[in-house]
């Protein structure tokens, strides 16, 4: 009779310092220094078996664990900070701590973890080409909170735009070096396709290709639901309710995308398109999201069926 392996289930807490790991619901939960020697020495202590980690995604801390746990064959699932909020919540548990969160995610992944989509490394390119358009988006940021500022104080305004002036060449510089990623990455045929659709400019298509090659995606819907454009529903009984975006993922690609459509809506082929929305009721934000999110489904098709744009029919399958 064969033997049933069991899954060893852990759940860890990331910080910039320390691990806080959870692997027995009884017993203490276990710190150990966020370092690649002290992850590689945790890793080697494993008991044979498959194991399954729980992390919740931080902005970069959790990336050298999760990078060595892949590589040395365990599931890694990273669980998203409001989901795993919202779970502490249902459960009635009131502390929040490190090791209360190490224990809660442990929890969570057992019950949950046939529903859990196992974390993958992105490619080598996805990472530098996400990099580098989180840089320019604080950039862009930086720039208008520096003319907004300066140009309210005339003694300072002059330096104000030889200021702004060198930032918009670092940006320029940046987006020369997306290009230049995507071109060494094999990608630049899709960031063509993706400049062929009306409002896509340099950065916005760059950034299609990068969500794009974080996949792969089944379907555009789970595209969309990756940017974070995809509607979230709340009925019950006769009760409609609102419908709000679930803006789950990559705020600077829903952004990047919104001003592709501020531009789209401009031209012969999506003008009358916005216009419509606009009749039906939909506010101008309404409708300028709805464009974003067609634009950003046209994107995906290109890329995933190696096609060229067609504007004459870019609505009609939307």
């Amino acid at each position: 009779m064969a033997m049933t392996v069991r899954t060893t289930f852990v759940g860890i807490d990331v910080s910039k310092e320390y691990l806080d790991i959870s692997s027995d619901p009884q017993g203490p939960t276990l710190r150990v220094p966020n370092q690649p020697r002290d992850i590689q020495r945790w890793l080697k202590s494993l008991p044979p078996g498959p194991v399954a980690i729980a992390l919740e995604a931080t902005s970069t801390y959790h990336l050298e664990l999760a990078m060595r746990a892949h590589q040395a064959g365990h599931a890694v699932y990273l669980i998203d900070g409001y989901r795993l909020s919202r779970y502490r919540d249902s459960i009635a548990q009131r502390a929040k701590t490190d090791a209360a969160d190490a224990r809660l995610l442990r929890r969570y992944l057992v019950h949950e973890h046939a529903a859990l989509r196992p974390w993958d490394p992105p490619a080598r390119p996805y990472a530098r080409l996400q990099t580098l358009l989180r840089r320019r988006a604080v950039l862009v940021k930086t720039r208008t909170a520096l003319r907004q500022s300066f140009d309210a104080v005339p003694e300072l305004r002059q330096a104000g735009q030889t200021l702004v002036k060198q930032i918009t060449a670092l940006d320029r510089h940046i987006v020369r070096q997306l290009v230049r990623t995507l071109s060494e990455a094999g990608w630049f045929h899709h960031f063509q396709r993706c400049r062929a659709i009306e409002g896509f400019g340099e950065v916005i298509s760059a950034a299609a290709v990068t969500a794009f090659h974080r996949g792969p995606f089944k379907n555009s819907d789970a595209f969309i639901a990756f940017i974070g454009l995809d509607v979230r529903v709340r009925d019950s009984g006769k009760t409609r309710g609102q419908r709000r975006l679930s803006k789950k993922g990559d705020p600077e690609m829903r952004r990047l995308l919104y001003l592709a459509a501020m531009q789209a809506v401009k031209s012969n082929t999506w003008k009358p398109v916005y216009q419509r929305y606009l009749d039906r009721g939909f506010a101008k934000t309404q409708a300028l999201v709805i464009i974003a999110r067609k634009l950003a489904r046209i994107a995906f098709a290109l890329m995933k069926n190696q096609s060229e744009y067609r504007p004459a029919t870019a609505h009609a399958g939307c």
